[in-house]
């Protein structure tokens, strides 16, 4: 069906400004949802917006700041007066700081708590006000793999992960036992390439950048999408690489703090010095007058695509495979030894 007859579900989207959320606004709006883009950047939600109305969906911008609740009350008030009741909300408003724990100060701390993790908390509460009267409605929380595995020089948003994953399965835990059809999920992320690694506040001596391997923004849009399609699940991993740290986290985390206390400090910087005026979003945006879009500055290292998720949603036909191949090899050897078995011979005296 094209995308200009079909209603869709109202779809929020947190941070869609630029970066991930930028790129799973794009994707909604590819399948026809109408959506409510939120973010303070003007200029990235506008171009957000026009990008989503080429596709043939309905878009409408607020410009607020996620870790302020009341703007937050006021977002849903406007989005549902002017699309309807909400169906979908994404949490993915995001900022932080780059450096040392002891140079990151009080106020820097706060502020990127403040955002990443209670602007989540506050975004989510606004909906299920809305959508446990209804008993209808889903939660797509982004995160990444520091919400178990914490990184040197990401004191602050690993910190802030680790509270969304508590929080989140808290909450589920609470939806499930009031029997509520109202669901929510997670997405762990690996490194993403996104605009956030020229603007987020560094104090590091050469430039930020995200540790390899790194994959592209619509690679992650495509697992909110499928998780906002099936939110069952408790949460979803993406990337062989959040894969394979989770699951090394879980059997051996003292070797793992060793290996990124050798590699992650120089993993998480380029070659290139970094500039005292690069602009800087942890107060206000940077994107208030010039679009920087989806992508960052590493997309000719980024993957399109990943394995890892994709056989993760393609579990069921996988599993029927192996199982046909099992079958198939247990029939070739049980020929192979009948072939093999004395009389059974053609010619023989």
């Amino acid at each position: 069906m094209n995308a200009s007859q079909y209603t869709g579900r109202v779809v929020v989207v947190t941070g869609a400004g630029a970066g991930i959320g930028r790129a799973c606004a794009r994707a909604f709006a590819e399948r026809g949802d109408r959506l409510a883009l939120i973010a303070r950047g003007r200029a990235g939600l506008e171009a957000a917006a026009a990008e989503a109305r080429r596709a043939g969906a309905t878009a409408v911008t607020i410009e607020a700041d996620i870790a302020d609740p009341e703007a937050v009350e006021a977002a849903a008030e406007r989005i549902e007066h002017e699309l309807g009741p909400i169906d979908v909300w994404v949490n993915d408003a995001f900022s932080s700081v780059l450096a040392p724990f002891t140079e990151i100060t009080p106020e820097e701390f706060r502020r990127a708590t403040e955002v990443s993790y209670l602007g989540y908390v506050y975004a989510t509460r606004t909906a299920l006000q809305r959508m446990l009267p209804r008993d209808h409605g889903t939660l797509v929380h982004v995160g990444s793999a520091a919400a178990y595995r914490g990184l040197p020089l990401q004191s602050a948003a690993s910190g802030a992960e680790h509270a969304l994953q508590g929080w989140h399965e808290a909450l589920r835990c609470e939806l499930l036992a009031s029997g509520s059809a109202v669901r929510t999920t997670m997405v762990q992320l690996p490194s993403v390439n996104t605009p956030q690694y020229d603007w987020t506040l560094s104090r590091l001596p050469n430039r930020a950048r995200p540790v390899p391997p790194v994959y592209q923004p619509e690679v992650a849009a495509r697992a909110v999408l499928h998780a906002a399609d099936r939110p069952q699940r408790r949460e979803y991993w993406v990337g062989g690489s959040t894969a394979v740290t989770l699951l090394a986290n879980a059997v051996a985390p003292g070797l793992l703090d060793r290996r990124l206390a050798r590699t992650a400090v120089g993993a998480q910087q380029a070659d290139r010095r970094r500039r005292s005026g690069d602009p800087v979003n942890l107060w206000k945006p940077v994107d208030d007058l010039e679009d920087h879009g989806a992508r960052g500055r590493f997309t000719d290292t980024a993957r399109d695509r990943s394995l890892q998720f994709w056989a993760t949603t393609h579990r069921a036909p996988l599993a029927a495979a192996a199982v046909a191949l099992l079958l198939g090899t247990g029939v070739c050897a049980r020929w192979a030894r009948a072939a093999g078995a004395p009389g059974r011979r053609g010619g023989g005296t």
